[in-house]
């Protein structure tokens, strides 16, 4: 007899944590026996109980036998449902995000703007996908007000499981951009992805939608739903913002519609943060924060995790932006770095994974836009960039930078740092 989940749901609320890694099992976490093609939890259900685990949910029945293992028939499904019914049972306000480019920083300032006035809650690192959503749902408790959950995809149907589950009261898709495009199968494919989205609330009723008005295809897609815009000045959105300069952190300007500028000076790296700042702003006015704590909370926001830091070393200053890279994102540190002053500017570039068959043609078009730039010195990293040795120094893979910096050190530069995760360009800030 499988498990009911409101059954389960009260025990949950007995304990309030659950875990799906052994390593963290402990008293008061319910430990969930995820299945993946290299593991099963299901073999791990005595040990999680001698770590102290008050329940185990398995979904194989040789798994059961003791009282405390709760069979069920899939539990990465359970886990899913649980969170849903357990965000349903709480009935926080939440506002979901995904995108393309800039959903993690959007995110991190949305926290800071909303937290001024709410007890929020929001997804922590980018625990975005199938199982990071349920986790984070899972982490909110009665204390919460307001919740901000993140929603990644790399495939299809991905944000309509997800957006079910998270049962969102206002949506932003902060933009669409060529990644992940080996998933998706084309950039059509992206599209429809993330306004999966819009799809789930126009099905909820009474739900909003914060827009950035200048993106003419989400504009299409969210047309007939309740929308706060923003974008440039002049147009008649609800906010209206725009950068003042950029030197090299973010310097912009923004209002509600017919109302005072306000200007903030943030720590950001990146003419292309000001609509992810613009976005806070819209969240800050449509959940009623204070307009002096909005520009406040994003003046005092620090980038962390890699995602465009400026770093000044020993001997150089660096932009690190060392965590992922795809065409879009990609475009847009190569512009802000050709904005960026210097007498000597130095590009390190990794090569972007995942993009299928248009591998080849986007990674003609970085080299091609890193001749506009102005670097003196052009370094290319990863196999994708090979055909590209004649003109620049190209290097098989990170290690083989490491060696040449040892060699050669770069010094009194301003240093670009890009590439994937994958390419592991992030340890090279300390050899800089």
């Amino acid at each position: 007899m499988h498990m009911k989940i409101s059954e389960l749901h009260k025990i949950f609320l007995q304990f309030g944590a659950i875990t799906t890694d052994t390593r963290e099992c402990r008293p008061g976490a319910i430990f969930f026996a995820l299945k993946g093609e290299n593991f099963n939890g299901n073999k791990f259900a005595q040990e999680a109980l001698a770590q102290g685990c008050p329940y185990v949910v398995v979904d194989e029945a040789q798994a059961v036998e003791d009282e405390r293992i709760l069979l069920v028939e899939d539990v990465l499904t359970t886990l899913q449902e649980l969170a849903a019914y357990h965000r349903r049972y709480l009935g926080t306000p939440i506002l979901q995000v995904t995108g393309t480019n800039g959903k993690t920083t959007t995110k991190e300032l949305l926290a800071a703007v909303l937290s001024r006035k709410y007890n929020l809650h929001y997804t922590k690192g980018n625990l975005n996908n199938h199982i990071g959503v349920p986790k984070t749902l899972l982490q909110m408790t009665a204390e919460h007000n307001l919740a901000v959950i993140e929603t990644g995809a790399n495939h299809p149907g991905e944000i309509e499981l997800l957006s079910k589950i998270v049962d969102a009261n206002v949506g932003v898709v902060t933009n669409v951009g060529k990644a992940h495009l080996e998933g998706f199968g084309s950039f059509e494919g992206v599209i429809k992805t993330k306004s999966e989205l819009y799809e789930y609330l126009r099905t909820k009723g009474g739900s909003t939608v914060l827009l950035r008005g200048d993106d003419e295809i989400l504009s299409e897609h969210c047309a007939d739903l309740t929308r706060v815009t923003y974008g440039l000045p002049g147009k008649g959105y609800a906010v209206e913002g725009e950068v003042v300069a950029c030197d090299p952190c973010l310097r912009f300007r923004w209002r509600k519609q017919g109302g005072e500028w306000h200007e903030v000076a943030t720590q950001l790296i990146g003419a292309y943060n000001v609509n992810n700042a613009l976005c806070a702003v819209a969240a800050g006015v449509h959940f009623g924060v204070d307009e002096q704590e909005i520009s406040a909370a994003l003046a005092d926001y620090q980038p962390t995790n890699k995602r465009s830091e400026l770093v000044k070393t020993a001997h150089n200053t660096l932009v690190v932006d060392a965590y992922n890279a795809n065409p879009t994102s990609m475009a847009a540190a190569l512009e802000n770095f050709t904005l960026m002053q210097h007498d000597h500017k130095v590009a390190i570039i990794g090569e972007m994974r995942e993009l299928g068959d248009a591998s080849a043609e986007e990674h003609a078009k970085v080299v091609e836009h890193l001749g506009k730039v102005g670097c003196q010195q052009i370094w290319l990293v990863g196999e994708n960039f090979l055909p590209f040795a004649e003109q620049y120094k190209v290097f098989k893979n990170v290690d083989e930078v490491k060696a040449e910096l040892q060699q050669t050190p770069i010094t009194n530069s301003l240093v670009l740092v890009k590439g994937s995760n994958g390419t592991k360009l992030f340890t090279l800030p300390e050899l800089l």
